[in-house]
């Protein structure tokens, strides 16, 4: 994803470092406080930019939000397509998202879909850009799925895209569960039996 717009100025390599710090910071930002507790300059003292720099880079808070969308939906679909690519496959990935759940007990929720829960039914723009990551990182599932279909590891019907956006799915409501209860077992016993049904050894 590419939140950058045709005739938004093209950026010296400098340039590009700073925009790339102030949404990574930003992004951290909003993950622990959400988008409303999340003010400009708070993200101004984080990145250590000046007031002139933040706005340079983004005009209003909105461009910022927006910006911060494409990063978490880019660095998670960068996650699932390198597990999901390597030579473990689904197995690698499970690992991946158990590990990380393990690490956090899902803290701050999804990174991209806590950004859903905040701004889906207020911000028809921002709603239409976490679709828009969700797609792909459904995509990215059903890559690597794809491989197992190829290999016969799936029951037969069952249709890889569909799996995929059974396993986001999944995913999401496990993250939330964990989130609220603190604790990454549920989120390892909804991943570990759906993929337990699913693939054939």
């Amino acid at each position: 994803m590419n939140g950058e717009t045709a005739d938004r100025p093209r950026l010296t390599a400098k340039g590009a470092r700073t925009r790339a710090r102030i949404v990574e910071e930003a992004a951290g930002l909003i993950h622990q406080h959400g988008v409303a507790g999340t003010t400009l300059e708070d993200v101004k003292v984080a990145a250590a930019v000046s007031g002139s720099q933040l706005y340079h880079y983004f005009p209003d808070k909105n461009d910022l939000v927006q910006a911060v969308i494409d990063y978490q939906a880019d660095t998670i679909v960068k996650h699932q397509r390198q597990a999901l690519t390597g030579a473990n496959g689904v197995e690698a990935w499970r690992n991946m998202v158990i590990t990380a759940a393990r690490q956090t007990q899902a803290e701050g929720g999804c990174p991209l879909g806590s950004l859903g829960g905040q701004l889906a039914e207020n911000d028809p723009e921002a709603r239409a850009l976490i679709a828009a990551g969700f797609d792909q990182w459904t995509a990215a599932i059903s890559d690597g799925l794809e491989i197992l279909h190829a290999d016969g590891k799936l029951p037969p019907g069952i249709d890889p895209d569909d799996l995929a956006t059974t396993l986001l799915a999944t995913l999401q409501g496990a993250t939330l569960l964990a989130q609220v209860q603190r604790s990454s077992q549920p989120f390892e016993t909804a991943v570990n039996t759906l993929l337990a049904l699913a693939i054939q050894a």
